[in-house]
């Protein structure tokens, strides 16, 4: 499950904003400044003996129909004939309600007694979670106001492409987030069994400070961005080429219509031409020293054609005056055929939009690689999110939240994964043959809640509403898999330069107007040059020092 992005971003993948950087930044000043200024490497392959113990699934779940190449997920394609209880005591104490922040991308769902959904669940929890909901496009803002105000409530969900770039985010969880390590690590997660199933790697991405502090939720596949086209509209077969992209761009705008090509595609267009997306846009030189995406070939060719999108009319105008067109709904209402965004806009997309268009399909545009050969796919393993425990809270409530927790991470083939995931038989969804489907209601009331304060066990699951979804989007995730880009700093974790991170949304926004044609092209190697003058040159002396350091 991964959620615009190229040059400036304001969804899933880098939605970052100047607010976010400068509320965290002056979050904890003197608390570990100096070292977190000029970065923090973490060597994930130390952190054994802060780590849990890993469990088995509870029995009788089913094999898995899909078997994937990691870290693609496995899949199912039908639901289990029935399914386990996987916690048999309510995890609740039944005291105060439990306060959570999390994120959701589309309308706002019902609140409190006002959503059955959430009366349900939080009947079998025993102690209630009342949820902060925020639109997952100012996500970021409302992240860096809380963190700033160190007004956390009990649970906060931080998207993990979030936490790569709040500056300072390591003091930050050291100062208002609970220690886990004392409740998870080793064998005392076996109290929390559903969280033992979760895979090791995830738990390595989830520490700080050598310490664990959050419940990760991992992913489901690594792939941060997908082209995706209305097939149905397109009438031919999709793209295999750059120079395909273009023609069918051209072909398929008509202004008189209403209709044009693309959404902003750059994150997108960079892949095609093998630009490097490790540790958001590094790779490795011939003579082994860092280079940024800014300063490759690669980057300034997709610059160039990017550019040519837009100056020849193809992008949809909303798109060329705002980055906060609503481009889901454009490719929804046939006025753009192209559209990037993260896997996760598919299956829910096609569930909804089918019953309003019929013959309504999106699909993924196959990866390609520029002049031919083996294409790129950006991509990691690391996780869709993190749970944090506001800290201070007592030994015993802390235990209650991760009983809580532990209960909203029970895999695909529980009950409990099934109330989380479809609400209740009747309202939420009805029981058909192939499995549960949502109705109008579970639409309304269900923007995953308890998921983003669970840590579940991965696997893509049946969507008796769009069938053919689990065999074609692991169909398109194993191919792609194939081609994933080499991580030369995988296995260390990075807290980047603050200076850094405070450059590179003005870059972005920067290279963002030169290919809207606001600046001229010639304007890309000046916008370079600060950005490496602005932490650029800073960061590339941490990753080249931290490969020198760990021996690779």
């Amino acid at each position: 499950m991964k959620v615009d992005t190229g040059a400036a971003t304001t969804s899933r993948r880098g939605f970052l904003s100047l607010v976010g950087i400068s509320a965290t930044a002056g979050l904890l000043a003197g608390c570990g400044d100096k070292a977190v200024e000029g970065g923090v490497t973490q060597k994930l392959d130390a952190l054994a003996g802060v780590l849990p113990e890993q469990g088995a699934l509870p029995a009788g779940i089913p094999q898995p129909d899909v078997i994937s190449t990691r870290p693609v997920a496995d899949g199912y394609t039908r639901f289990p004939s029935s399914l386990v209880d996987a916690i048999s005591q309510q995890p609740g104490a039944g005291g105060k309600p439990v306060t959570a922040m999390t994120p959701a991308w589309g309308p706002a769902p019902p609140s409190g007694a006002n959503n059955s959904y959430l009366t349900a669940i939080n009947a079998k929890l025993g102690t209630p979670i009342e949820f902060s909901v925020q639109d997952g496009n100012t996500y970021a803002e409302k992240l860096g106001a809380v963190l700033g105000a160190r007004d956390v409530p009990d649970l906060l969900c931080v998207p993990g492409w979030e936490v790569a770039k709040l500056a300072r985010f390591s003091d930050a969880v050291q100062a208002l987030f609970e220690d886990l390590t004392p409740f998870l690590s080793g064998a005392a997660v076996k109290g929390y069994p559903m969280l033992a199933t979760l895979p090791t790697g995830a738990w390595r991405n989830a520490c700080w400070n050598g310490r664990l502090m959050a419940v990760p939720n991992p992913t489901d596949n690594p792939f941060p961005f997908v082209l995706f086209y209305r097939k149905d509209l397109l009438k031919q077969p999709a793209p295999t080429s750059i120079e395909e992209l273009y023609a069918t761009g051209k072909a398929v705008t008509d202004e008189r219509k209403g209709v044009w090509a693309f959404d902003n595609i750059f994150a997108m267009v960079q892949m095609f031409h093998k630009a490097p997306g490790s540790k958001d846009g590094w790779r490795l030189r011939s003579d082994g020293t860092p280079e940024f995406k800014y300063e490759t070939p690669e980057f300034k060719q997709a610059a160039e054609f990017m550019a040519k999108l837009y100056a020849d009319g193809l992008v949809h105008p909303d798109v060329v005056a705002s980055r906060g067109a609503d481009a889901k709904q454009l490719l929804q209402s046939g006025k753009i055929l192209f559209k990037q965004d993260g896997m996760g806009m598919w299956q829910p997309m096609q569930a909804e939009q089918q019953n309003v268009t019929p013959g309504f399909e999106v699909a993924p545009v196959p990866l390609f690689a520029v002049g031919g050969g083996t294409p790129l796919a950006w991509g990691d393993d690391e996780p869709i999110s993190y749970t944090f425990v506001k800290k201070g809270l007592g030994k015993e409530r802390v235990e209650e939240l991760l009983r809580l927790v532990n209960w909203c991470s029970a895999p695909f083939g529980t009950n409990e994964y099934n109330l989380r995931e479809f609400g209740v038989e009747g309202k939420q969804h009805t029981r058909g043959p192939d499995g549960p489907v949502k109705t109008d209601l579970g639409f309304k009331e269900i923007q995953n809640q308890y998921f983003f304060v669970s840590g579940r066990s991965p696997v893509v699951q049946p969507t008796p509403q769009t069938p053919k979804y689990v065999p074609d989007m692991l169909a398109y995730a194993n191919a792609s898999v194939t081609n994933l880009e080499k991580d030369p700093w995988d296995g260390l974790k990075f807290e980047m330069p603050a200076k850094y991170k405070a450059g590179l949304v003005p870059s972005d926004d920067q290279i963002n107007d030169i290919l809207r044609g606001r600046r001229p092209l010639a304007d890309l190697d000046a916008v370079i040059k600060e950005w490496r003058s602005n932490g650029g040159d800073e960061a590339r002396e941490m990753l080249g020092k931290a490969l020198a350091d760990n021996g690779k």
